[in-house]
């Protein structure tokens, strides 16, 4: 009995033993000596999801992908790319969902344009019933 309970709790406590066999991103959570260039990458990291979080910005999150994601970022702008460049590639390899900007794709137009529809459409029917209630 004794030893069932002993492997009972060596088993329950194995995950917190438990670490990635990987050492973290060099610049996971080292700034970039450059202020101007830490900058650039901090505006870019909160604009790019997690995709371990799926509610916080990586600039946000402490999540190893967000940390590897931040790395990425900050090499990348070290080595003199854009922004807007490393978002491009970011998008190409996750998707649209990894960022927080939203795309101007013609596939989405109906939902930009689905308020704006509404919106006049409940003017109209205001305009009618205003004008229903000045006749005598």
């Amino acid at each position: 009995m004794r030893a069932l309970l002993a492997l009972l709790l060596m088993l329950a406590g194995a995950p917190v033993l438990a670490q990635s066999a990987l050492p973290p991103a060099p610049y996971a959570d080292r700034q970039i000596d450059d202020p101007a260039l830490e900058k650039k990458a901090r505006v870019l990291m909160e604009t790019i999801r997690c995709l371990t979080c799926q509610s916080q910005s990586i600039a946000d999150s402490h999540a190893s992908m967000a940390g590897d994601m931040r790395s990425e970022i900050r090499q990348r702008i070290m080595a003199g790319e854009q922004p807007e460049h490393i978002r491009a590639w970011l998008i190409e390899r996750y998707g649209d969902w990894v960022s927080y900007e939203p795309t101007a794709a013609p596939i989405l137009w109906p939902l930009w344009g689905a308020p704006v529809v509404l919106l006049a459409l409940g003017l109209l029917l205001l305009r009618g019933r205003i004008k229903r209630r000045k006749r005598p």
